[in-house]
């Protein structure tokens, strides 16, 4: 394989138009460039920042074997690859003179494009994150269940979206998507955050999900601020908003869970997540 056997292009429509069938056909196993890509053709090529998007496709005799994309300032998100398409790819990337300031995808791709970067330019990857993502099977209530009701945020909630979306892209070490106000006036007009309130009508948690792309829907963020974690919180407010993706006619609801967090990672799997494959990330 040659390393012009991968393809660039910054232009969202022109990457769906050649990939588009390739990330349809396994929606779970490619929910990250489903949803961004869907994000960047609907909300324009600066939704995840001043820096355009960049896009690659692998493609052999007429047909797409594997994609990357890169919104900056974020690491490389890839599909699966073998040992010697990451190879090629890294050898790609940096004859382009593109940067790489990490990369993100299943396990095995992860590690091999993290070696074969370290081979090409000298940088040396430390493993940031590893990564389970979880496909529901049949949805169960948590037990037991904490006392109050699920219900979806509106216009009344936007300031408490805000600071927990902040609180969450803290929390985790990452990047915004978005400036949380907008993040919030999204989410808010399409109703795809669900709030666990106490009986007297406190917000106690959030979880959130993406809008429905090759019928899947992937939950995505959950979050309860620190002091009133334990309390069956989050367990509730993601069983509530799964089944709102089941309501709107999602054939898969997904999500990822940090594997350093076992506490999730129960919680995810006794409400009825079934473990389909890990991922990792990693840091040049």
């Amino acid at each position: 394989m040659r390393p012009d056997d991968w393809h660039l292009t910054d232009d969202v429509d022109s990457f769906q138009a050649r990939a588009g069938d390739f990330l349809h056909s396994r929606p779970a196993l490619h929910t990250i460039p489903l949803t961004v890509t869907e994000a960047l053709r609907t909300r324009g090529a600066h939704a995840y920042g001043a820096e355009a998007p960049v896009f690659g496709i692998l493609e052999r005799a007429g047909e797409v074997r594997a994609t990357y994309f890169r919104t900056p300032p974020r690491r490389l998100n890839l599909t699966p690859l073998t040992p010697d398409e990451s190879d090629t790819l890294a050898a790609h990337l940096a004859a382009l003179g593109l940067p790489v300031p990490g990369v993100s995808a299943d396990r095995d791709t992860a590690a091999a494009f993290a070696e074969a970067w370290q081979r090409h330019t000298g940088a040396t990857p430390t493993l940031h994150e590893q990564q389970r993502l979880y496909r529901l099977g049949t949805l169960t209530p948590p037990e037991p269940h904490p006392a109050g009701r699920g219900r979806i945020a509106g216009e009344q909630d936007r300031e408490q979206l805000m600071c927990w979306y902040e609180e969450f892209v803290a929390d985790i070490g990452g990047t915004a998507s978005a400036e949380a106000g907008s993040w919030a006036d999204t989410r808010i007009a399409q109703e795809r955050v669900t709030l666990w309130e106490t009986p007297d009508g406190t917000p106690v948690s959030m979880a959130g999900m993406t809008p429905m792309v090759a019928g899947q829907i992937r939950v995505a963020p959950v979050y309860t601020p620190a002091h009133l974690r334990g309390r069956g919180y989050a367990g509730a407010a993601t069983a509530e908003v799964s089944r709102a993706a089941l309501a709107a006619g999602a054939a898969e609801v997904l999500l990822f869970a940090d594997l350093a967090n076992p506490t999730s990672n129960g919680l995810y799997q006794r409400i009825g997540y079934r473990p389909v494959t890990d991922f990792a990330v990693y840091n040049f």
